[in-house]
């Protein structure tokens, strides 16, 4: 299997950022990860790699529920990042809230694949590399 270049997470838990970067490294499923803690770095870092033309992401971890700029704000404000690189991106959210308005306004985000409740496993992640081999 194929793995992905560069993952980015974005959680403010420093318990799940620890433990999804352990099992990202055991099954071998990215060669970098970067971290954000918030929305609005992840924004504020994203954006200036693409004007920069540094790597972006192939896939982003989104948790919904942060401090200064929640996961929904952080899809409405990139989703105006017009690039053909930054559009590439697959975003999963990763949320532990079951909520059906959240798994309904998921359908709202053309680049949001899929959500995934946490914890995040080896079998999820290894679900992702194989759907990435079929594109």
């Amino acid at each position: 299997m194929k793995k992905v270049k560069l993952c980015c997470i974005i959680d403010d838990d420093p318990i799940f950022v620890y433990g999804t970067k352990r099992i990202i490294k055991e099954i071998d499923f990215s060669e970098s990860i970067i971290v954000y803690n918030n929305g609005q770095d992840a924004l504020d870092g994203l954006m200036q790699a693409c004007i920069a033309n540094e790597p972006l992401p192939d896939v982003i971890f989104l948790d919904l529920n942060m401090p200064i700029l929640n996961g929904w704000e952080f899809l409405d404000e990139f989703k105006e990042c017009k690039s053909k690189r930054s559009e590439k991106i697959i975003i999963y959210i990763i949320s532990s809230s079951v909520d059906p308005r959240d798994l309904e306004k998921v359908k709202d985000y053309e680049q949001v694949d899929t959500y995934i409740l946490k914890p995040i496993t080896p079998d999820d992640l290894t679900k992702i590399l194989i759907s990435t081999e079929d594109n």
